[in-house]
């Protein structure tokens, strides 16, 4: 049973080490994630799933290992039963990184999605994850468009802002729409997928969650970033 979600970006520079003297700019989008993790542990869990993009359609059943090496940073995290056959993929490993901050020490596994899955698949993965334990919980990790601002990594579109002002309406109303998978492609957002395989989990395309909150939707360097907590009507 789907109990309670997160929703956090997973730009590596969340990570402080990473982030170096840019640290301090990030502070609330943490303390939103923060507060957001603070939540989902509250409904008690008896497992957690971090969803986020990647290259592959992969389960990570036994969690994985993933780290920051490739920024300059000497970090490593680990993810449930810390499987060191299983490399996460980078989101998967802030993903793991968020965990370890909130102290969660309880089982944990993770999925990857990429950008090219449907929504009825996503749909169909949610709802597989929400019966995998009694109480089932979703870290779900992803960013709106990355085309917001001229200096953005995709420059600036136009379509972005509407795009990213949907996806926030969405999920402070428990409730996301049936994105668009092509022009989320066009716009990079990475976290159209793993948003949609939370719809299916939260059965929200049928009822909004019981109590959704938007805890940040802000663009800084023109990325839409949202932080969100939604709870269930059954926890």
């Amino acid at each position: 049973m789907f109990v309670a979600a997160a929703v956090c970006p997973c730009p590596p520079l969340l990570v402080p080490e990473v982030a170096v003297g840019a640290a301090p700019e990030l502070d609330p989008l943490r303390e939103a994630c923060d507060e957001a993790l603070r939540e989902l542990l509250a409904q008690k869990p008896d497992l957690i799933w971090v969803i986020g993009p990647g290259p592959d359609h992969r389960l990570f059943d036994r969690g994985g290992v993933g780290g920051f090496q490739g920024f300059g940073v000497d970090l490593t995290v680990g993810l449930g039963e810390r499987h060191e056959g299983d490399t996460l993929p980078a989101s998967l490993a802030v993903g793991a990184w968020l965990l370890e901050r909130a102290g969660w020490a309880g089982p944990a596994r993770a999925l990857a999605v990429p950008d090219y899955l449907e929504w009825p698949i996503c749909r169909e993965n949610g709802t597989e994850l929400r019966d995998a334990a009694p109480r089932v919980a979703l870290l779900v990790l992803g960013e709106g468009s990355a085309r917001r601002t001229v200096k953005a990594p995709g420059y600036l579109d136009e379509r972005a802002e509407p795009f990213d002002a949907a996806v926030a309406a969405g999920l402070a109303a428990g409730a996301l729409p049936e994105l668009d998978a092509e022009l989320a492609f066009e716009l990079m957002a990475s976290g159209r997928a793993p948003w949609q395989v939370l719809t299916g989990a939260a059965g929200s395309d049928e009822q909004p969650a019981a109590s959704a909150r938007l805890l940040y939707d802000d663009a800084p360097y023109g990325v839409g970033y949202f932080v969100a907590s939604w709870l269930s009507s059954g926890v």
